[in-house]
């Protein structure tokens, strides 16, 4: 995911609660207080007190988990400050200029080439300073190409994903930890009985691109960890839930026909004024997967604060509490492994584009501020890698 994605990319405006302003409701829910809420969720009593001066890549190390970030080459090359405090706090670096097509750094810029600038570059950087590495993406429905519509169809499909896969993977074979092969695949709402999207990929091979994903992925490097991600598990509402059934019925039919899948990526994009989690059906989510001997990693997550109170200090707990409340819970399944935020800093989020607050202040979605300043945030991430039982 990244901030050239589109706005109905998250479908965000549907699931978010409403403002601070008004009264909102969401998926059949009684109207909710929005005043009472906030004071509810603002638990000024609420200790986010670390103790050490580790990293949090130190202390998620410490029991035997990963803590990444996602990078880009425009704010990595560009700003020394910020690279600085990369290396200092990640022990992985998620390459997300390797979907299909980004504005600034298309890695199809045409049908018959590939511009591995940005890409590369990032993989050198890893490299200069022991960063593992993921790719992100190779098979998702968004971040095509612009010439993509006119010259992918039915008869030629398989062959472009063939030469992509096979050409992008063998590229950094033996280099990446893992690969997001296939993203956001699953879409209850588009009416199928498998529970898949519809996505050009869909329309021209049918259910099983993603098998022919992941086998591809496998033979080109078979030593990465191959992930299915996917988004919008995380809350007990009716299309979280749904989506949680929808993908572990994939990933059971993919086990089925012996896919060489490794892993599920749950993104956990999270909402700071939301209070629909619950603790019991997410671990009994995570035990599920496991139970097909996959890993788990939490590949995206950071915290919106579109809808929180002005004032910083109440924000910022706010959003520190939904990072540990949600961290407490899944750390506690032995299979994930990792835990990755989609950015480091605020400086440099997509929240401040596609997730703007109403009042125009900027956002604080990471662990680290704007000017690089450890917050609540990482207080949170912090103390839940250090009450995390040890893998």
């Amino acid at each position: 995911m990244s901030k050239h994605c589109l706005l109905n990319r998250r479908r965000a405006l549907w699931f978010s609660l409403g403002t601070l302003v008004g009264i909102g409701t969401f998926a059949g829910r009684k109207e909710i207080n929005w005043s009472r809420q906030i004071q509810a969720l603002n638990d000024s009593k609420r200790d986010f007190t670390v103790v050490g001066q580790a990293s949090l890549k130190e202390r998620a190390a410490a029991k035997g988990l990963i803590y990444g970030s996602e990078g880009e080459y425009r704010t990595l090359s560009s700003d020394a400050k910020f690279a600085t405090c990369f290396v200092r706090e990640c022990s992985m670096l998620v390459n997300a200029e390797l979907k299909w097509y980004l504005p600034s750094n298309p890695l199809r810029p045409s049908p018959d080439r590939f511009d591995f600038t940005a890409g590369d570059w990032l993989v050198e950087f890893a490299q200069l300073h022991g960063l593992l590495l993921r790719g992100h993406t190779l098979v998702w429905y968004q971040s095509l190409p612009p010439w993509f519509e006119e010259t992918v169809n039915s008869q030629n499909a398989e062959q472009f994903l063939v030469k992509h896969i096979r050409t992008v993977v063998k590229r950094y074979a033996g280099k990446m930890h893992s690969w997001d092969v296939v993203n956001e695949a699953v879409d209850p709402t588009a009416g199928r009985s498998d529970g898949l999207r519809k996505t050009p990929w869909l329309k021209f091979l049918g259910p099983s691109y993603i098998d022919l994903a992941f086998r591809l992925a496998a033979e080109a490097d078979p030593q990465a960890l191959l992930v299915y991600n996917d988004n919008e598990m995380d809350y007990d509402v009716r299309e979280n839930e749904a989506k949680r059934n929808a993908v572990l019925k994939l990933l059971e039919r993919l086990k089925s026909v012996g896919t060489p899948i490794h892993a599920l990526g749950i993104q956990a994009h999270l909402l700071g004024n939301e209070t629909y989690f619950n603790p019991k059906k997410m671990r009994n989510f995570l035990k599920d997967v496991a139970s097909l001997g996959l890993k788990i990693l939490v590949t995206e997550m950071d915290v919106t604060d579109k809808d929180l109170p002005f004032n910083l200090l109440v924000r910022d707990r706010m959003v520190a509490k939904t990072y540990e409340n949600y961290l407490s819970v899944v750390l506690d399944e032995p299979a994930v492994i990792a835990v990755l935020t989609w950015g480091l800093s605020d400086r440099y989020t997509w929240l401040s584009q596609f997730q703007p607050r109403p009042d125009n202040a900027p956002v604080r979605p990471l662990p680290l501020d704007a000017r690089m300043n450890p917050k609540l945030a990482w207080n949170a991430i912090a103390r839940a890698f250090n009450s995390a039982p040890r893998r």
